[in-house]
This record gives C-alpha cells, sequence and structure tokens, in this order.
C-alpha cells in the first residue's frame, strides 16, 4: 500500500521549510494598499452597511406594523 504522503518527520520539516519560503516571496508580490485607500475602503464599507441596514429596518417597521394591522 503505497502512499504520497512519507512519514518522515525531516522531510516534514523540510516541505514545512518550502512552503513558509514560498508564502513569504508571494507576500512579496502583493500590492498592498495605502494607508489613504485602506481608510477609504472601510469608510465605503461603513456607509454601504449603514445604508443597508437602515433599509432593512425600515422594511422590519413597516412589515411588523402590517402584520399587527391585518392580525390585531
Amino acid at each position: 500500500m503505497a502512499s504520497t504522503m512519507q512519514w518522515n518527520p525531516v522531510v516534514w520539516f523540510e516541505d514545512a521549510r518550502q512552503f513558509v519560503l514560498e508564502v513569504r516571496a508571494e507576500f512579496r508580490k502583493v500590492a498592498w494598499p495605502t494607508q489613504k485607500e485602506a481608510v477609504a475602503g472601510t469608510i465605503g464599507v461603513v456607509v454601504v452597511v449603514a445604508v443597508v441596514t437602515s433599509a432593512l429596518s425600515l422594511v422590519d417597521l413597516v412589515l411588523g406594523r402590517l402584520i399587527q394591522f391585518v392580525l390585531p
């Protein structure tokens, strides 16, 4: 019964080391946003979440009142 996974701890450490080296290389390639871009993106997300929350709250309020009116 042949397995592609080797049960040798030395191989595990070599594979882990290679993985970490590859992750570091990929992180160097990432185009990180500037602080200004990150803040602008965060503000945009907060605004969108606030608008959607307000709209859903309004719909919930209207439907709740409608149900109370229909089912006294």
